[in-house]
């Protein structure tokens, strides 16, 4: 499929917040407990973390090791995740994307070295300022619309938002 297909088939949805995204990724965590390294650190992270705003209902995890990312990584491909891209650092999977569509629970995991946790601090910032959560909220549904059929713009046009709170968030809990 093209890039052009894929976001045809997969758009950007937002829906209210739903309980059950803990509960997806409690058991989804389980699961993959079974399978890591002893010493992985497992988070939910993403707006699915983030009490009562809108999400994509995709449940975000971070998966923080130190070690062999590649070898992490074929552990992770063989519990059912596809991987999607990879650097030296970091290597991002899906799983719940069916040519169909969407599963009933599809997940993004991003499999990092340790300390690599940006998205926590954002995470537990937005939690603690509900304010400054449904400014976050509000600016994503606007950009949903504009967005809907591109993942990459609709990422990149919420990066400074992102990464002002995160900055802050950072420089407030260390």
């Amino acid at each position: 499929m093209t890039l052009e297909e894929l976001w045809a088939l997969f758009p950007i949805v937002l829906t209210e917040h739903r309980d059950c995204w803990k509960e997806y990724f409690s058991e989804e965590a389980e699961a993959l407990k079974a399978v890591l390294p002893s010493g992985a650190v497992i988070s939910h992270i993403g707006s699915t973390a983030i009490k009562d705003i809108y999400a994509k209902p995709i449940v975000d995890i971070l998966v923080e090791v130190g070690g062999d990312l590649r070898a992490i990584s074929e552990i992770i491909q063989n519990a059912g995740y596809i991987k999607t891209s990879e650097n030296a650092t970091r290597v991002s999977f899906n799983k719940g994307y069916t040519e169909n569509g969407f599963a009933e629970k599809v997940y993004h995991l991003h499999l990092r070295l340790f300390g690599d946790n940006d998205e926590i601090y954002f995470r537990d910032y937005l939690n603690a300022h509900p304010k400054v959560a449904a400014e976050y909220e509000t600016l994503k549904l606007f950009l949903c619309k504009k967005f809907e059929h591109d993942r990459d713009g609709y990422t990149l046009a919420k990066t400074e938002f992102v990464q002002k709170y995160t900055a802050i968030a950072k420089s407030n809990y260390n």
